[in-house]
C-alpha cells in the first residue's frame, strides 16, 4: 500500500493505467470492481483527493475557527 498523500500537489497521474471500455454500463462494472478491491482507508484517501481538487486545499484554513461570544452577566 502506498503512504498517504497529504495535498493534491503531491499526487502525480499515471497516464498508463488508462483503459477503454466500449460502453458506459462495461466502464462502470470495471469501475465498480476496482473500487470494491480498495480498503476503506483508500476509498476514504480518494475521496479527500477528489474534495481537494475541488475545493482546494488550504492548510492555513484547515483548522476549526474559533467562535468567540460574549455574554453579559445578570446582576441579582
Amino acid at each position: 500500500m502506498e503512504p498517504p498523500v497529504d495535498s493534491v500537489d503531491q499526487v502525480r497521474l499515471d497516464k498508463t493505467a488508462f483503459e477503454v471500455f466500449s460502453s458506459f454500463e462495461e466502464a462502470a462494472v470495471a469501475d465498480r470492481a476496482y473500487w470494491h478491491s480498495r480498503t476503506p482507508e483508500e476509498r476514504l484517501q480518494a475521496v479527500e483527493l477528489m474534495r481537494q481538487s475541488a475545493y482546494g486545499y488550504d492548510p492555513v484554513t484547515a483548522r476549526l475557527q474559533r467562535v468567540l461570544e460574549i455574554a453579559q452577566l445578570e446582576r441579582g
